[in-house]
């Protein structure tokens, strides 16, 4: 009896050490992370994760959150671990989030999604974060012909998917144990009808020019990086195609 009553008296004194502590120290009121929030994960969604607490002022970071609806919707930018105040500077938008399966899109760009066979695709070797040489060709009813040229040159990939939705990775990042389990190029692949999800970044006057060939006609993406030397013959046709 005697130890537990001396246990419990234990407790209460380190309960109230804190406050002891702070008895002539002026404070502020802050949430502070007791659970380790994962990035891209609200607060909302991370129950019990974080606490209100008394904290002196002098200690109080800057953007620490006194209310929580000053995160609203947001999300962690980053892995929040147990002990550290939570930040207004350390929450984002969610769909600024990006994973390694995306790129930022350059400001001024709109995406637009293209579903290409793999022969078009550059036999699937494409990633986030590629640029790309943009081909179309379309047929000429009327000259009985077909027409293509080299449109667009080094046009950022933002996203490259399978069929599916499943992220697609470039051939040189893709392991062994990622084989086994049916990633890019895998002749065992059950992710992929040999079909990519290719978006890319580009204005609204090149995005209409895409989006008719791929309507009207045929779209083919080439690997171009930045040290690719740019050039094209102007459209290529039936008149011209052995000169």
């Amino acid at each position: 009896m005697v130890a537990i009553i001396g246990t419990v008296l234990l407790v209460n004194y380190v309960q109230n050490a804190d406050k002891r502590a702070l008895a002539d120290t002026e404070t502020e009121s802050v949430y502070v992370v007791e659970k380790t929030i994962s990035a891209g994960t609200g607060i909302d969604k991370a129950a019990g994760a974080v606490v209100r607490k008394e904290v002196p002022k002098l200690a109080v970071a800057t953007g620490a959150v006194t209310d929580l609806n000053q995160v609203g919707q947001k999300v962690a930018a980053v892995d929040l671990m147990p002990g550290e105040q939570l930040l207004t500077t350390r929450m984002v938008d969610a769909n600024s989030i990006l994973g390694p399966a995306r790129v930022p899109v350059p400001a001024g760009m709109q995406e637009i999604t293209l579903k290409l066979p793999i022969e078009r695709v550059v036999g699937g070797t494409l990633a986030a974060g590629d640029t790309v040489g943009v081909f179309l060709s379309v047929d000429d009813t009327a000259a009985k012909s077909g027409q293509t040229q080299l449109t667009f040159h080094k046009v950022l990939v933002t996203a490259a998917q399978f069929s599916n939705g499943s992220t697609a990775k470039s051939q040189d990042t893709v392991t062994e144990e990622d084989t086994s389990k049916g990633s890019l190029n895998s002749k065992k692949s059950s992710n992929s009808d040999d079909t990519y999800l290719i978006t890319v970044a580009r204005n609204s006057s090149d995005a209409e020019r895409i989006i008719f060939a791929t309507e009207f006609g045929s779209v083919y993406l080439s690997k171009e990086p930045a040290t690719a030397v740019e050039g094209t013959s102007g459209v290529v046709n039936t008149g011209r195609l052995f000169r």
